[in-house]
């Protein structure tokens, strides 16, 4: 079995239809409806630091044998008014904090960051761009690095669609 270890960059254009783009950005940061619709999520939720910032935990379901990963971050929306076109911005960065140590047999994500850009597609649903960076830790076999480029990810994207259609519902 071929293994790869290092870093894993992605960079994601999509389309959600009938999705505003304010609707991607209200579904991506509700961390408990995430909870509902992303069948990777074991566990997530918000703490708040010493400093008062909120730093967001979250465990990733990995395939049999592989550990599960997780990540502590912080996060932040904007919205942003370029050349006259309103874009929705959630940058996200991994941190270390004393509030989530490390647990048995989880491999920590310390390298992460993620920049998602969610802008309307001139109808009814958005374009999204998404830069996605992070360093697993441990030996990644390439089936699940293949998997992940060629069908997690799209998989992603009509799951976030999904949940964005029935967000209005839940809320």
């Amino acid at each position: 079995m071929e293994m790869n270890s290092g870093l894993y960059e992605y960079k994601i254009y999509g389309s959600l239809l009938d999705c505003s783009p304010e609707l991607c950005a209200d579904v991506y940061m509700d961390l408990d409806y995430r909870k509902q619709w992303d069948q990777y999520v074991k566990e997530l939720y918000e703490k708040t630091d010493d400093d008062g910032k909120k730093v967001i935990y979250w465990e990733v379901k990995y395939p049999f044998p592989l550990s599960n990963r997780d990540y502590v971050y912080v996060r932040e929306r904007r919205e942003m008014d370029v050349n006259g076109r309103k874009v929705w911005i959630v940058l996200a960065k991994s941190v270390c904090v004393p509030q989530c140590p490390e647990k048995p047999g989880i491999i920590r994500v310390k390298s992460y960051e993620q920049t998602l850009v969610i802008e309307s597609d001139g109808e009814s649903g958005s374009k999204v761009y998404m830069y996605y960076f992070d360093n697993p830790g441990g030996m990644i076999p390439s089936w699940l690095v293949n998997w992940a480029a060629k069908s997690g990810v799209p998989a992603f994207l009509k799951d976030m669609q999904k949940a964005c259609l029935a967000y209005h519902k839940e809320t």
